[in-house]
């Protein structure tokens, strides 16, 4: 080797290649090489000091903030244990309840669809007047399929 008193060795373990580039870590401090400059690459220590991230909560899904050298899986374990919403009940809760009001149909809709003329709650299939037998005030037009 011609110049070995240029570059520095990686500080990963297990890659220690010698960079003529190498790139320090903004958190650790240590050398690294391009393949293990990132945070997950080599496994650094001090990623929570510089990772901007705001975690969620896993149970309750409501952002968690978290103060700038904080560790976020303590203020997450923190807000579980204290201030979190969860409501296991909430998880069994039915999206479709909005009941057709046409008799003899049981399908039911996330979202109301209610008829501007007589202001009943259809689905999708019986939302137009004329599917079902509107006696409200103006005729319909036309009558989807």
């Amino acid at each position: 080797m011609e110049l070995p008193w240029l570059g520095e060795h990686c500080s990963e373990r297990s890659c220690k290649q010698l960079d003529f580039l190498p790139l320090k870590c903004d958190a650790c401090g240590e050398v690294f090489c391009k393949d293990h400059i990132r945070y997950d690459d080599h496994k650094c220590s001090s990623a929570y000091k510089k990772n901007v991230q705001v975690p969620v909560c896993p149970l309750c899904n409501t952002p968690i903030p978290v103060q700038r050298g904080e560790i976020p899986d303590i203020v997450v374990g923190a807000h579980i244990d204290k201030d979190c919403k969860y409501n296991p009940a909430q998880q069994k809760q039915k999206i479709f309840t909005n009941k057709c009001t046409k008799p003899g149909c049981k399908r039911k809709e996330m979202m109301k669809v209610v008829c501007e003329q007589c202001g009943g709650s259809f689905c999708i299939k019986h939302r137009h007047p004329l599917d079902h037998d509107c006696r409200g005030g103006s005729q319909p037009i036309s009558k989807a399929g």
